[in-house]
């Protein structure tokens, strides 16, 4: 099954690998007779439906995680391979779209504005003479 991370890209279902193993947690017996963690692997290195802007970037985001250019997702939360497939193909599609998302501008220093200035100072000195009427009255 393709994986669709975007309109403008989908990953073959030739380029994913699945490798299935024993999982731990909810099951009973029936947890050590099946492999129903899902471990997928995708090799961002050598791709062929990457461009070589969206290679670089993965490649530069993904850092540590990849291991030879492959990255690898593993899924085992539900008891079902299935289910577990599902959810492994939705990681790395999340995962690999949220990588894609270019760097937004940095956000440029501003001054706070005349009037921003003053209505703060209002308002400390506000503060302060609530704190004021709260004390207990002294007599000089």
């Amino acid at each position: 099954m393709d994986l669709t991370v975007s309109p403008v890209l989908t990953i073959p279902a030739s380029e994913l690998i699945w490798r299935f193993s024993r999982s731990s947690g909810p099951g009973g017996q029936h947890v050590n007779t099946s492999d129903s963690r899902a471990e997928l692997l995708w090799n961002v290195a050598e791709s062929s439906v990457l461009t070589q802007e969206q290679r670089e970037l993965l490649l530069e985001r993904f850092g540590k995680r990849l291991v030879n250019g492959v990255i690898t997702v593993a899924a085992h939360e539900q008891r079902s391979q299935l289910r577990n497939r599902e959810i492994a193909l939705g990681k790395l599609g999340a995962l690999v779209a949220a990588a894609l998302v270019p760097d937004t501008a940095p956000r440029k220093n501003t001054k706070p504005s005349r009037g921003s200035k003053r209505r703060h100072q209002a308002a400390k000195q506000q503060r302060s003479a609530t704190k004021q009427l709260r004390q207990r009255p002294h007599s000089d």
